[in-house]
């Protein structure tokens, strides 16, 4: 795709591969070293992604927290947070959320055709909607769009349908991955990627480019092939 942003993904997960317990609930995972890493990681970003349930069940402030990143930006004429970005169908969103309000941050919508209107008029003044078909607005429509505001740089933190969707899309660039020294199991534990999986032989191939060691946190950075 021609002028498509830098894409990457960050995740924190267990050491069997999840994301969060059976109980699909946020849960800490990193430790304060690896979320200042984090932290710089969103500085860098013209713009952060979320899924919709993600949005919903996590209401992620995805803001950075450093006054010193947040000064750097400015002086770089960014704003002082990335915008937020979510996809699929609003319904759910609340306009008192931590997502919706949290840093003063522009917001942006790729809402389903499903979505509620009302829902949608609701939402109009508190963030940029981009109504699209479909019941998953497809990552190649979204990313098209997002490049042609300006967004160079797209950062995806989960769950773990959206990396999956990116992924199977071949529009992601880098990989960051936190593993902490927990196992958490259970066979309905959301995962790093999930989604219906890929077939053998068409799964996604990496290339480790850089490891780094913060306390009992092991951070892996992996090239896309």
């Amino acid at each position: 795709m021609e002028d498509k942003p830098f894409i990457f993904i960050n995740c924190a997960m267990s050491i069997d591969g999840k994301i969060s317990t059976h109980e699909r609930r946020q849960v800490k995972i990193s430790n304060k070293r690896d979320m200042e890493r984090v932290d710089r990681l969103r500085a860098s970003a013209d713009a952060i992604l979320v899924g919709m349930n993600t949005a919903v069940e996590d209401d992620p402030r995805l803001t950075v927290k450093s006054e010193k990143l947040r000064k750097e930006r400015v002086e770089r004429s960014m704003p002082e947070n990335p915008i937020k970005v979510t996809l699929g169908r609003v319904d759910r969103l609340n306009l008192d959320s931590e997502f919706m309000t949290h840093g003063n941050a522009r917001v942006i919508l790729f809402a389903s055709e499903d979505s509620d209107a009302l829902k949608i008029e609701e939402l109009k003044n508190s963030a940029e909607i981009f109504l699209l078909p479909g019941e998953r607005p497809e990552p190649e429509k979204v990313v098209k769009v997002l490049a042609s505001l300006g967004v160079r740089r797209l950062m995806i933190e989960g769950g773990g349908r959206i990396n999956f969707e990116f992924l199977k899309a071949g529009l992601v660039d880098e990989f960051y991955v936190a593993i902490a020294p927990k196992l958490f199991g259970g066979k309905n534990a959301p995962t790093l990627a999930d989604g219906e999986g890929f077939q053998e032989g068409k799964e996604v191939r990496l290339e480790l480019i850089g490891e780094e060691k913060l306390d009992e946190i092991l951070v892996l950075r992996y090239r896309v092939k």
